[in-house]
């Protein structure tokens, strides 16, 4: 299991707690300073059945200055969102956990953190 964490983050502190509870042996990814290439975010965005700009944080400064609220959504511009998030992953919504199993789920809530 693999999970993008940002060590600064409140939920991605949930989500450690939840899984160091479980026992379950979990890879943290420092995200931010080793970012998913956009071939690896658009795969995680499959396992995870979303489209980009549902797991984008457009309230983050960098959103705002690349206007991304007014940006279209749909497959048009698919893949310059990907690209946009990999070249920013503050972008990015996390805690992301990737299962073994080959789901994976936005980590963000209790409700989330539940089902694993």
């Amino acid at each position: 299991m693999e999970m993008w964490n940002n060590p600064d983050c409140s939920k991605c502190a949930a989500a450690r707690e939840t899984l160091g509870a479980l026992g379950r042996p979990v890879k943290l990814r420092p995200y931010l300073t080793q970012p998913p290439s956009p071939a690896e975010l658009a795969q995680v965005l499959d396992r995870l059945g979303m489209q980009p700009w549902e797991i984008c944080r457009l309230n983050e400064p960098q959103a705002q200055t690349l206007g991304l609220a007014s940006w279209a959504r749909d497959e048009t511009t698919r893949q310059a969102w990907i690209d946009t998030m990999a070249a920013h992953p503050v972008l990015i919504q996390r805690p992301i956990i990737l299962l073994d199993d080959g789901s994976a789920m936005v980590a963000r809530d209790q409700e989330a953190l539940d089902r694993l």
